[in-house]
């Protein structure tokens, strides 16, 4: 997957708009799948990448969160932690099957498909430059290094 094309997308927001990754070409965009809203480690990571979004914004990159929640449950996360950036709602998990981000039995679930915790970062002409996949859902990525990454692009 590294140094090849991002396989496109188009998903729904949180306002029921479809979003395309073609959307974005011209940008750096850090894709983070993240199992569910309001689940802990999910919730901390979206603050995160909010929190270097104003730096990530500065050097044309931005961040896409996907998950397979529902928009209205995207909505609420991103009022609740007031996130800047498009949560996206994979719901038939295309997506996350397409960038092989899939994790089943999510909190002992047994048959539920949800997305695992991956980075992906795509660059500005649409080529994947890097993909970090979590061991386990509860595992957060290095922020510093993927912020640092994606503004070197």
């Amino acid at each position: 997957m590294i140094g090849e094309a991002a396989p496109e997308f188009t998903l729904k927001n949180t306002s029921k708009e479809a979003v395309s990754l073609a959307d974005y070409r011209g940008k750096t965009v850090v894709i983070a799948f993240y199992p569910g809203a309001f689940t802990g480690v999910c919730d901390k990571e979206m603050c995160a990448f909010q929190d270097n979004l104003a730096k990530l914004n500065g050097s044309s990159a931005t961040v896409i969160g996907i998950s397979v929640d529902s928009p209205w449950a995207n909505a609420e996360f991103a009022r609740k932690y007031n996130l800047e950036f498009e949560l996206l709602s994979d719901l038939d998990r295309a997506v996350v099957e397409a960038y092989d981000a899939k994790f089943v039995g999510l909190g002992g679930l047994e048959g539920y498909v949800s997305a695992n915790r991956v980075v992906i970062v795509v660059d500005k002409e649409g080529l994947v430059q890097h993909r970090w996949v979590a061991e386990n859902p509860g595992v957060e990525p290095d922020y510093d290094a993927i912020v640092t990454l994606a503004e070197s692009l």
